[in-house]
C-alpha cells in the first residue's frame, strides 16, 4: 500500500514537473515569438507627464488593443554634452546603467515592467551598442573605450553631431556592454532587447552577447538592420527589419512604380527562409519624426499598407498613436504630446488584425508549418492577393494598392469553399465565384 502511495506521489510529481515545463516552453521566446506583436513606446511624447507611472494607466487599454510586446525608446540618462534641442536624443547615452530621470526613477520602471507581465505583456527595452553620447561616464573611466580620430579625440558617428563610436576591438569594452544589458535582464526582468542600428556593430559582438546574456533567461532580440543586406546577423536575431520593403513601398505609392517592384521585392524576402523573421511597419519613431507620417507616406494605401503589415509572414510592428491615429510629425528632440482626444478609432482595426495574428495559426511568423502565396488576379497591377496557410488553417488577404477603384476576379483553382471576413463577420464561399468591387483604400482579410 505504501509503494502504491510512494508511486502515486512520484506519478504527480512527474506531472507537475511536466506542466511546469510546458508553461516555461510557453514563455521563451521560441515560442511567443511567433504570434506576438510589437508596439513601440515613446515615454517622452505618450503622455503629458512623460513618466513610466503616467504610461501604466494607458496599458489595459492597449492590452484590450491586442497588444502583446511593449517595446520602449531608450530609457537611460542623456548626455548634455552636444546634445541636439532642449531635452536631447534618448539614443545618446550617458550610462548604460542607469534611468533617464525625465522618466522617473529605476523603482518606478520596475514597477511598470512588473505590472506589464501581470497584464500579459512582454516588455523590451531600446539597447544602443553602437555609440553614446560626449560625456557617457565611459569617456571619463573608460576613454579607450571609444574610436578616436588621428587627433586623438573621440571619432563622432557620420552625420551625428550629438553622438560618438564605441570601439569593438576592445575585448574589456565588449565585457562590459554585455554586462550592462545583462543588469537590466537581472535587476529590471524585461524580456529582450530592440537593438538600434545593430548592424552597425560587428555581428561577432552579438554572436557573443547573445548566449552570454540568455545565462540570466531567455531573451527576444530584435536587430535594426535588413537581411537582405546584412544576411550574417540573421543568425543572432530573431526579426530584422525591412527597411528596403519600407523604402520601396513607399516610393511604389509617391512614384507610381509598378507593383511586380514590391511584389519581387517580397519573394526576395521570403526566399531568406524562416530561421529569422522580418518585422513589418508602417511607420515608426525615425520615420514618423525625419519622414513623415504613414499618412504622408502612403496616401490612400495607408490602410491596406497597415493590413499588410499585420498578415504577412513575419512580426508586426506599431508605433505610439497609430490607433488614434496621428496625423502629425512629433518633435525628437522636443516635447511634443500626441494629440489624444479619447476616441482611438482606429483602435478597434488593430484590435482585430492583431488578434487574428495571435489566434489564427495560418498568421504563425517565421514557421516553417506555413506557406504563403500570391494569388493571380485580373488586375495584378494594382491588388495585391494571398493566402498563408497551415494545415487546415488558411487566411485570404485581398489589398487594393491602387489609387482607383477595381473590378476584378482573383483567378487560382486553390482558392475555394467558404471564409468568414474578419472585420463584418460576412461568410463567402469561394466556390461560387472569386469577383470583387473595391473602392479606393478597400481591403479585405478572410479566414477559413
Amino acid at each position: 500500500m505504501r509503494k502504491l502511495i510512494l508511486i502515486a506521489i512520484i506519478g504527480l510529481g512527474l506531472i507537475s514537473c511536466a506542466s511546469q515545463n510546458i508553461r516555461k516552453n510557453m514563455n521563451s521566446p521560441k515560442e511567443w515569438k511567433h504570434t506576438t506583436n510589437i508596439y513601440e513606446v515613446n515615454l517622452r511624447q505618450y503622455t503629458q507627464e512623460g513618466t513610466f507611472k503616467a504610461f501604466e494607466k494607458e496599458m489595459p487599454r492597449l492590452k484590450n488593443m491586442g497588444v502583446k510586446t511593449l517595446w520602449f525608446m531608450p530609457v537611460t540618462p542623456i548626455a548634455q554634452m552636444n546634445k541636439k534641442g532642449s531635452l536631447g536624443s534618448q539614443y545618446a547615452a550617458a550610462d548604460y546603467t542607469s534611468i533617464n530621470p525625465e522618466f522617473g526613477t529605476m523603482d518606478e520602471f520596475k514597477h511598470m515592467v512588473n505590472e506589464a507581465h501581470r497584464l500579459g505583456f512582454k516588455v523590451i527595452i531600446d539597447w544602443v551598442a553602437n555609440h553614446t553620447g560626449w560625456d557617457h561616464v565611459w569617456t571619463k573611466t573608460h576613454p579607450e573605450f571609444y574610436l578616436k580620430d588621428p587627433d586623438g579625440s573621440f571619432h563622432k558617428a557620420s552625420g551625428m553631431d550629438d553622438i560618438i563610436e564605441l570601439d569593438y576591438k576592445n575585448q574589456e569594452m565588449r565585457k562590459t556592454m554585455i554586462d550592462a544589458m545583462k543588469f537590466w535582464v537581472k535587476e529590471t526582468n524585461i524580456d529582450g532587447f530592440r537593438c538600434d542600428l545593430a548592424s552597425w556593430v560587428e555581428v561577432d559582438f552579438w554572436v557573443e552577447a547573445r548566449p552570454e546574456v540568455e545565462k540570466v533567461k531567455p531573451l527576444f532580440f530584435i536587430g535594426e538592420y535588413d537581411e537582405l543586406e546584412n544576411p550574417d546577423y540573421g543568425k543572432v536575431f530573431d526579426a530584422s527589419y525591412s527597411w528596403k520593403w519600407m523604402h520601396k513601398s513607399a516610393d511604389y505609392y509617391k512614384k507610381n512604380e509598378p507593383l511586380s517592384e514590391l511584389t519581387d521585392l517580397l519573394k526576395k524576402y521570403s526566399a531568406i527562409g524562416d530561421s529569422s523573421m522580418r518585422a513589418w511597419f508602417t511607420t515608426n519613431h525615425d520615420e514618423n519624426s525625419w519622414n513623415g507620417t504613414e499618412f504622408e507616406k502612403y496616401g490612400d494605401i495607408t490602410k491596406p499598407m497597415a493590413v499588410f503589415s499585420a498578415t504577412w509572414n513575419g512580426i508586426t510592428l506599431l508605433y505610439s498613436g497609430q490607433e488614434l491615429p496621428n496625423m502629425k510629425r512629433l518633435e525628437f528632440f522636443e516635447k511634443d504630446v500626441i494629440d489624444w482626444n479619447g476616441e482611438y478609432q482606429m483602435a478597434d482595426f488593430y484590435k482585430t488584425l492583431l488578434n487574428l495574428k495571435s489566434s489564427n495559426p495560418a498568421l504563425r511568423g517565421g514557421d516553417f508549418a506555413v506557406s504563403t502565396y500570391f494569388l493571380n488576379t485580373t488586375a495584378n497591377d494594382k491588388i495585391l492577393a494571398y493566402v498563408r496557410k497551415n494545415g487546415k488553417d488558411e487566411v485570404l488577404v485581398v489589398l487594393n494598392f491602387s489609387k482607383e477603384p477595381v473590378n476584378f476576379t482573383i483567378q487560382d483553382e486553390n482558392l475555394s469553399g467558404t471564409f468568414s471576413n474578419v472585420f463584418d463577420k460576412t461568410k463567402r464561399d469561394f466556390s461560387e465565384g472569386k469577383d470583387f468591387n473595391f473602392k479606393v483604400s478597400d481591403f479585405a482579410v478572410f479566414e477559413k
